[in-house]
């Protein structure tokens, strides 16, 4: 069992820091002046936090379903990194750092 949490750990990380990022960023979206142009971004940063927490929790089951997941995780957290890149402000380009990351820990997995 030890094995296979070590096995998961780096992407555990890499998913429970992503959504954390996530929600910090679609928090800071809705303050901002012209909420409208963060829509998309928020959108995306909720669906990423969700999917990067069921995968945490998937991993610490041990679920068969573990894999399947990361995949679709790396994926949301690709176009979630994408919109962040295309905004100016802080909070959307330490999330989006934090989506690369995690996206790449989750491919890792997968290979």
């Amino acid at each position: 069992m030890t094995l296979t949490l070590d096995r998961y750990s780096a992407c555990k990380a890499a998913c429970d820091e992503c959504a954390d990022e996530c929600e910090r960023c679609a928090n800071a979206c809705l303050d901002e002046r012209d909420v409208h142009m963060f829509a998309t971004c928020i959108r995306l940063d909720r669906d990423c936090a969700d999917l990067c927490r069921l995968a945490s929790t998937l991993m610490v089951r041990h679920s068969r379903f573990t894999l399947e997941t990361c995949r679709l995780v790396a994926k949301a957290c690709e176009a979630c990194a994408i919109e962040c890149e295309h905004h100016a402000e802080a909070h959307c380009r330490e999330c989006a750092g934090a989506c690369r990351r995690c996206a790449m820990e989750c491919m890792k997995m997968v290979a």
